[in-house]
């Protein structure tokens, strides 16, 4: 299959979601159980001051939908903030992912705030019993240093983007204490965490100067597009050429995208994002909701060139369900929610369509 390389730019984002989640409110002294209970709520600060608050359980954004997490506060008209872990251990037989500069460059192309954070507290997965593949969960942040952080950002009148940088500067005092959390949660719960010069390496690279950081992230971010590029993952249905997305904006930043399904019709380039399900109804909301985050940086492309030949951009969220599927038959509150999709795919100038058929 045929890859084609993009570029384009992106001047400013202008984007109106209908479809986020009511946010349950929560005062400070509740912020604990919030952050443990919600991965997206409304802090209230007390005199009229709240923030809009998602946390990510970790630092790989292809995990455990953050994006939709993000998605949910963009309607809230204050200050957005994300909660993001410099890294994640699960255990030497699990995953480790650390954090990308190409993420916190994103959520500052969003106007979102960025909490650097780490776990401080975790339990031996029972899952895995006695056996070698040990691992832990239910990590949690370590609240304290995240409500100092809060504390900072009231009194702070800069946008996300210095406010971000800031974050990017104190990002290896944090990965040191990371590091020294997961030794202590190894020694109390016996898992054995992945070899600490690993990690040590990694968070070297964050102490060192943030230039050389920036373009190490956004390294592994070019070779997971090129990965990812040349792929067809088992749960998209797409029959167009995969494509290769790098996105360059007024803030300097670059991001490095993979884009399911491209076609070129006259000076016309669709890109298309798949979301795809094996059950009897649509995609999930959480599904869904991943696939209008890359909608809100296409509706925005400007300047789009593939072989130096620029092209107007039609972005479609394409939505395949299993054979048999009957979008009229779906159900009066179904349908509601479906209007609502396709309602804000009018308001902000993408397409929708379930299995190959047009919803506006």
């Amino acid at each position: 299959m045929e890859t084609l390389n993009i570029s384009g730019k992106i001047t400013g984002i202008k984007y109106a979601p209908l479809l986020t989640k009511n946010l349950t409110k929560y005062s400070l002294k509740e912020f604990d159980y919030a952050l443990a209970k919600e991965s997206v709520f409304l802090l209230d600060l007390g005199r009229d001051n709240e923030l809009a608050i998602s946390s990510w359980v970790s630092a790989k954004r292809t995990r455990s939908y953050p994006y939709e997490r993000v998605y949910n506060t963009l309607s809230f008209a204050g200050k957005k903030i994300a909660i993001i872990p410099i890294f994640k251990d699960e255990g030497k037989e699990g995953d480790r992912d650390f954090l990308q500069w190409d993420t916190i460059s994103l959520m500052s192309l969003l106007g979102v705030y960025v909490i650097i954070s780490y776990y401080n507290s975790a339990q031996k997965s029972s899952k895995y019993g006695n056996t070698k593949g040990n691992k832990i969960t239910n990590q949690r942040f370590d609240t304290t240093q995240i409500k100092s952080e809060i504390k900072k950002l009231l009194a702070y009148q800069s946008d996300a983007l210095h406010w971000n940088l800031e974050q990017i500067d104190n990002a290896g005092q944090v990965g040191k204490k990371a590091l020294e959390s997961y030794e202590d949660i190894s020694k109390k719960t016996g898992v054995k965490m992945h070899l600490k010069s690993g990690g040590e390496s990694k968070i070297k690279r964050l102490l060192g100067d943030k230039k050389e950081f920036m373009e190490h992230s956004r390294f592994l971010a070019k070779q997971a597009q090129k990965r990812e590029g040349g792929i067809t993952q088992p749960h998209e249905n797409v029959d167009g050429s995969k494509c290769t997305i790098t996105i360059t904006n007024y803030l300097k930043g670059i991001y490095f995208f993979t884009c399911d399904e491209c076609k070129i019709v006259g000076n016309t380039i669709s890109l298309t994002e798949a979301k795809h399900t094996t059950k009897s109804g649509l995609p999930s909301l959480s599904d869904i909701k991943d696939g209008i985050l890359k909608m809100i940086l296409f509706t925005n492309l400007k300047e789009v060139l593939v072989n130096g030949k620029v092209y107007s951009v039609k972005p479609i969220l394409k939505l395949t369900t299993a054979k048999g599927f009957n979008l009229n038959k779906f159900g009066v509150e179904n349908q509601e929610y479906i209007q609502s999709l396709v309602n804000e795919a009018n308001k902000n100038n993408f397409t929708i369509t379930v299995n190959n058929t047009p919803l506006n």
